[in-house]
């Protein structure tokens, strides 16, 4: 297997900015819509360059949704951009009636999203945007796990055609994916083969799975990686492909334990080949103020945790 090492850290969020300014020159078709918040959601290079296609819409996301969905009528390829909370709390009833019901074709990018958004707090801490999205006819939910994996989703769902929400966040984190792997919607990536227990993980929580492990390796337990990315459509047959080998599985989120990509999981198994299953998620609760790593170590969001599930579910085999 390829060996994944940190290149140096950089925000997921700066990877959206760099696909963007890739996608500006690239196809005409692309336009930006903002929140307010252009320096936050690194729209910034995209303004300068393109400035005809990039519109300040401020503090109005429903109104920015509904803007981006007529703009499709026209052939456009809208992008809305602002913090998770308010790409899809805020503006649900917009997003289900003006986009997902009437299939339009808007990419809704989200940035700040989860626990990591820090200091802000518990109000601006959404960590129910998945389910909310994922329960949406036809949307696909795209949950990256770093700078370049960013940027290549960015890019490739210019190219799909119909609603998309794009997660990703603010702090600093290892940047691992090779800068060339594909991004192929819908299909995971393994990482790292094992034989024992499978850790299935998406976001800021791959990497904090390959340090599981590799120190679950030193405890003499074989652990498989597999990066999802995708979260709808999700990729079952890899999944089901790796339980039949390991027995048992563990998944890790920055997202409630109520209907992130855990639950997805759960119902793959109960429908095709049911093994033990333990989750690392916030345990349904909201957040609070604090630093990304205090509050990813309070809620219990890191290797350490993932390694202590992992030994408790080969246990329950």
């Amino acid at each position: 297997m390829k060996k994944y090492t940190n290149t140096g850290s950089k925000d997921t969020r700066s990877g959206f900015g760099a696909g963007m300014t890739e996608l500006g020159q690239k196809n005409e078709n692309v336009v930006a819509l903002c929140a307010d918040l252009i320096g936050s959601l690194k729209f910034d290079d995209f303004k300068k360059n393109h400035p005809e296609r990039f519109f300040q819409i401020g503090i109005a996301e429903a109104n920015m949704i509904g803007i981006a969905a007529g703009l499709t009528i026209g052939g456009k390829i809208p992008f809305t951009g602002t913090f998770a909370n308010f790409s899809t709390g805020r503006v649900y009833d917009q997003i289900r009636q003006s986009v997902a019901y009437s299939d339009k074709n808007v990419k809704i990018c989200a940035s700040h999203a989860g626990l990591t958004l820090g200091e802000d707090g518990a109000t601006h801490q959404i960590l129910e945007d998945i389910g909310l999205m994922k329960m949406l006819p036809g949307m696909t939910v795209i949950n990256t796990c770093d700078y370049n994996q960013t940027k290549a989703a960015t890019l490739a769902i210019a190219d799909h055609h119909g609603p998309v929400y794009l997660r990703f966040g603010r702090p600093v984190v290892p940047n691992f994916m090779p800068a060339d792997e594909p991004f192929v919607l819908g299909k995971a990536i393994l990482l790292n083969e094992g034989s024992d227990v499978t850790i299935i993980a998406t976001g800021h929580l791959v990497w904090e799975a390959l340090i599981a492990a590799e120190k679950l390796e030193e405890k003499g337990i074989s652990a498989e990686v597999i990066n999802i990315h995708t979260i709808k459509p999700l990729d079952e047959e890899a999944i089901l492909k790796s339980i039949a080998k390991t027995g048992c599985v563990v998944t890790a989120e920055e997202h409630n334990i109520l209907g992130g990509l855990g639950e997805s999981v759960a119902r793959t198994l109960s429908l095709n080949n049911p093994v033990p299953q333990e989750f690392v998620a916030v345990n349904d609760s909201f957040g609070e103020s604090g630093t990304p790593d205090q509050l990813m170590e309070k809620y219990q969001l890191n290797h350490q945790a993932i390694i202590a599930k992992a030994e408790k579910v080969i246990k329950r085999k």
